[in-house]
């Protein structure tokens, strides 16, 4: 199991070129390669995963539509949404996909449980719920038993734009953020603590810290 990883704090960043740049990451690493964490956060875009069979198109057009190869089906990602990107060697860490997905559920569960939010995770529909609506939504893709894409919690954002799709796939499904449940975290802490939450859950002991890619 490796003890080291390198945390990229991305500032806001486009989606495909940070989508992109996961998918070289990935596609060149060795087995020595540290794994790596990166916080950032989106301009408007909705993103469709490989499960895109029968998912309502957006009914808004103001907003781009990406096809992407994570995991999952649609979603929304915008300013004031913590997104963080796990570049996990899954067989190095010894853990499993379903492991990997605990943990990020796990450490959103424990951010919200130490300000007085109780959460929840559901084996039928991956994510984060807070009373039934979704908070955080997961998505991943593994490639060579490494991973790529992660998670995204709502902090503070316009969610108006999840109304115009089916999240995750589910109709009706609502959504809420820690701001209209009365949490007043700042972005930047809220993702302090998730990538501390992250790397003690995988392991990691010694985390560097970088500015960008």
């Amino acid at each position: 199991m490796a003890r080291s990883i390198i945390i990229r704090h991305l500032g806001r960043s486009d989606y495909a070129a940070t989508w992109q740049a996961m998918q070289q990451f990935t596609a060149t690493r060795g087995e020595q390669t540290p794994d790596e964490l990166w916080l950032t956060e989106h301009a408007p875009v909705y993103t469709l995963g490989l499960n895109r069979k029968h998912v309502r198109s957006p009914s808004r057009t103001d907003i781009p539509l990406i096809l992407v190869d994570r995991g999952g089906k649609i979603t929304y990602h915008g300013p004031g949404q913590v997104v963080i990107y796990l570049l996990i060697d899954l067989k190095r860490q010894g853990i499993s996909v379903r492991q990997l997905v605990s943990v990020m559920e796990n450490a959103i569960i424990e951010l919200l449980a130490e300000h007085g939010i109780s959460a929840i995770a559901r084996t039928d529909a991956p994510g984060v719920y807070v009373q039934g609506a979704k908070i955080a939504s997961l998505g991943l893709r593994l490639k060579n038993q490494c991973s790529y894409h992660g998670l995204a919690l709502n902090i503070d954002m316009d969610i108006g734009p999840f109304l115009a799709i089916d999240p995750c796939g589910y109709q009706g499904l609502q959504v809420t953020q820690a701001s209209e449940l009365g949490l007043e975290l700042p972005f930047e802490n809220a993702g302090a603590r998730l990538l501390e939450k992250l790397s003690r859950q995988l392991g990691y002991t010694d985390c560097l810290q970088e500015k960008n890619l």
